[in-house]
């Protein structure tokens, strides 16, 4: 249990909790959740320019580190298609991957193909079920999804100045604008009253908080004197209870008490605010395909890891199908951005080809 390697080390209760949302970031459970301290390991396991444990912005926005990864790509010779969605995997008479087939009817011929959809995706609804062994199907369809996660991204016209540290005269970022600055995490105990709401379907009376404010470091997201205000909140069930649906009125009930939140921190937070994009767990399943929400296409849980992720004998990136590869967050070692997942599963395609 997380808590217990907590109390072991510190004993500042606010220092614990900040630790502790690491431990729950992304995932349905809470600090008293066995197997909660392994979440915390893997946010902190890396390191960014020497530094452990260190995590850094992206200069232009986390899009511009894929479009980096995509001119790198296309200098090389590769081809990039986007905006034409893939149907299903093309099998040959071998039964082995050949390509994929676009929405629009095209074949893409390759003779290994990677993917970096969800294990859901890829195999319950892009590969031919008469093609997978059923014991691999069920254990896809029972992969834990469930995410507690909303997230809203919101424009301001001035800088949040917080109590505990106010803005300098000319309203200059101070270095706690640069980092990352958790609220409503005094104590654990609030995080698992946050968890036991969002259990019952309800959304948290009181969410966890992580703010950032990535225009702090780089202007150029932002007009002068306006910034971008990135909030990863928790805990939000998927499913609302009673069967509520997540319509605008859910949606800004919720925003509503996150930005309620911030204001007793941050007074004029929210008559700063111009525009607002709330991203619940059924948005970030439609629009990105993340299932259930989750970030990590899948619970970060002991029994979904290593030699069992997506599923035991299929952790080695290849799948039932020959030459069809997961390289997603769904395979070994999980989410995050790191690119381990996609590096291993480069390197076994690599392998394979070689020998075709």
């Amino acid at each position: 249990l997380l808590g217990q390697i907590l109390d072991h080390w510190f004993e500042s209760e606010p220092l614990k909790a900040t630790l502790a949302t690491d431990a729950v970031i992304g995932a349905m459970n809470s600090p008293h959740t066995p197997g909660s301290g392994y979440v915390l390991l893997h946010h902190v396991m890396g390191e960014l320019e020497g530094r452990r444990g260190a995590w850094g912005y992206v200069a232009g926005g986390m899009g511009a580190l894929s479009q980096a990864i995509a001119s790198s790509a296309a200098s090389r010779g590769a081809h990039i298609f986007t905006e034409q969605p893939v149907c299903r995997v093309l099998l040959g008479t071998d039964g082995r991957a050949q390509g994929v087939v676009l929405q629009d009817g095209t074949e893409v011929r390759s003779r290994v193909v990677l993917s970096n959809v969800s294990p859901q995706l890829t195999f319950l609804e892009l590969t031919p079920q008469e093609q997978l062994p059923e014991d691999f199907v069920r254990r896809i369809r029972q992969f834990d999804t469930r995410s507690p996660v909303t997230k809203i991204n919101v424009a301001v016209d001035q800088l949040p100045s917080f109590l505990a540290a106010p803005n300098a005269r000319d309203s200059r970022p101070l270095p706690h604008h640069g980092c990352s600055i958790h609220l409503n995490c005094e104590s654990t105990h609030l995080l698992h009253q946050a968890y036991s709401e969002a259990a019952r379907g309800h959304p948290s009376s009181r969410p966890i908080i992580e703010l950032c404010i990535p225009s702090a470091l780089d202007p150029g997201l932002a007009p002068p004197g306006c910034h971008v205000v990135s909030l990863f909140t928790q805990y939000t069930p998927y499913e609302l209870a009673g069967g509520q649906p997540w319509d605008e009125q859910a949606r800004n009930a919720y925003a509503d008490t996150v930005f309620d939140c911030i204001e007793a921190y941050a007074p004029g937070f929210k008559a700063s605010v111009i525009g607002r994009d709330i991203l619940t767990p059924p948005d970030l399943e439609r629009i990105f395909g993340l299932p259930g929400g989750n970030i990590f296409h899948g619970g970060m849980s002991l029994d979904q890891l290593y030699f069992a992720r997506p599923a035991p004998s299929y952790s080695g990136y290849r799948s039932p199908v020959p030459g069809l590869y997961l390289c997603g967050s769904g395979a070994h070692p999980g989410g995050g951005v790191m690119g381990a997942a996609g590096r291993n599963a480069a390197q076994v395609a690599l392998g394979d080809f070689r020998r075709l």
